[in-house]
C-alpha cells in the first residue's frame, strides 16, 4: 500500500507541474497545450531574429500569467506560410484572443477573418495587420520614431546632405510608417534621400551585403538611415572596413545591447528606445480584458484600408551619447558595465 500511494502521489505531482506550464512551439509541430486557466490565449511571433522580440514574449507571458491566463507561444521563423498555419492551429485550440506579430502585414487577413467568426477576439501587436477586423492594435508611434531618426541626421548635418536608406521589409507596416515620419521631417531641409533599400527579413547582414554590392553608392552617403540596430550595425562594419566609421552618421532603432556600445564609442548617432515592458504588459493586460468581455477605455482608434480599430500607442525615446546614461542605464534597459566596455 505504501509503494501504491507513492506512486499515486508522484503522478499528481507530475500533473500539478505540467497544468501550470505554457506552451511554446518554437515553430516547430505545435503540441497539446496541457490544461490551466480559464483564459487562453495565444500569440503568434514572426520571429525571434530581432533581438527585443524575446524581451516581449517573456514579459508578455509574465504579465498574463500573472492575471490568469495561459499563454501558447508560436514563432514563424518568418515564414508567413507557418504563421498562417499556427494563427489556424490556435484557431482550432480555442484560444479567447490571438495577438500577432505579422510576418506579412498583409497576407493574414483570411486567418483574422477565421479567427473573428470563431468568436476569437485579435490583437495586432506592435504591427498594424491591414484590413482586417481587429479588436486592437497595439504598438510603438512609428511615425515618431521616423522623425526621431530624421532629427538626428539633421542635427549631424546642419549643411544638408545626400541620405541612403536601407530599410526593413516592404511587407512590414511599421516600415511605411517610419518612412513616413522621416520624410515628413526633412521636409524643409536642404536632405535628399537618393538611395533606397529594403532588406527581406530583417537580417542585418542584408545591409553589409547592398553595401558592399554598391560601393559607389556607399561613397555618395553622408548618412545612413537603417530600419532597426540589427541592420545599423552591419552598416557600421562596413564603413569601419572603409575607414568612415564615426565618420558618417547612422542611425537606428531599438536600443540593442551592441547598438549602445556603438552609440558610446561614437560609432552610431542614435537608436530609438522603444519601452518594451509598457508595451507588452499593455498588450498583455487588453488581451485579458478582451477574452472577459471587457472593451479598451483608453484606446484610439485607427484605419487599417476596411476597418477603423482601435489603437493603443506607446510613445519611443530618441537616444544618442548625451542621454543613454539616464534613459538606457538609469532606466534599468542594459547594465552601465555592458554598455561602457572599453572601461573594463
Amino acid at each position: 500500500m505504501n509503494k501504491v500511494r507513492v506512486l499515486i502521489a508522484g503522478l499528481l505531482m507530475i500533473l500539478l507541474m505540467t497544468g501550470c506550464a505554457d506552451t511554446e512551439t518554437g515553430g516547430e509541430e505545435p503540441h497539446e497545450e496541457a490544461a490551466g486557466s480559464d483564459i487562453q490565449i495565444g500569440i503568434a511571433f514572426d520571429s525571434f531574429i530581432i533581438e527585443r522580440w524575446e524581451r516581449d514574449r517573456d514579459i508578455f507571458v509574465s504579465r498574463a500569467r500573472d492575471l490568469g491566463a495561459t499563454v501558447n507561444v508560436q514563432n514563424a521563423n518568418g515564414d508567413v506560410e507557418k504563421q498562417k498555419a499556427q494563427i489556424e492551429y490556435l484557431i482550432d485550440k480555442k484560444m479567447d484572443v490571438i495577438v500577432v506579430i505579422a510576418v506579412d502585414s498583409t497576407a493574414i487577413t483570411k486567418e483574422v477573418l477565421e479567427a473573428k467568426n470563431a468568436g476569437i477576439k485579435v490583437v495586432a501587436y506592435d504591427r498594424l495587420i491591414a484590413d482586417a477586423p481587429l479588436d486592437l492594435y497595439i504598438s510603438f508611434d512609428n511615425e515618431m520614431v521616423g522623425g526621431y531618426m530624421a532629427d538626428a541626421i539633421i542635427n549631424e548635418l546642419p549643411e544638408g546632405g545626400r541620405i541612403m536608406k536601407i530599410n526593413g521589409p516592404a511587407k512590414d507596416n511599421n516600415v511605411a510608417l517610419v518612412n513616413k515620419g522621416f520624410d515628413a521631417e526633412i521636409k524643409g531641409h536642404d536632405i535628399e534621400v537618393f538611395d533606397t533599400y529594403y532588406a527581406s527579413e530583417w537580417k542585418g547582414e542584408e545591409a553589409f551585403n547592398y553595401l558592399a554590392a554598391n560601393p559607389d553608392k556607399a561613397d555618395m552617403a553622408d548618412a545612413v538611415m537603417c530600419g532597426n540596430d540589427s541592420l545599423a550595425g552591419q552598416a557600421v562594419k562596413y564603413y569601419a572596413e572603409n575607414r568612415r566609421a564615426g565618420k558618417i552618421p547612422i542611425v537606428g532603432q531599438d536600443a540593442d545591447l551592441d547598438a549602445c556600445q556603438r552609440i558610446v564609442e561614437g560609432t552610431q548617432t542614435m537608436t530609438v528606445y522603444k519601452n518594451i515592458e509598457s508595451l507588452a504588459k499593455k498588450a498583455a493586460e487588453a488581451s485579458v480584458s478582451l477574452a472577459k468581455g471587457n472593451g479598451i477605455a483608453d484606446a484610439k482608434m485607427v484605419t487599417n484600408g476596411d476597418y477603423s480599430v482601435p489603437y493603443i500607442s506607446v510613445p519611443p525615446v530618441m537616444v544618442t551619447k548625451d542621454n543613454i546614461d539616464s534613459v538606457i542605464i538609469d532606466g534599468g534597459f542594459h547594465m552601465r558595465e555592458d554598455v561602457y566596455l572599453k572601461e573594463k
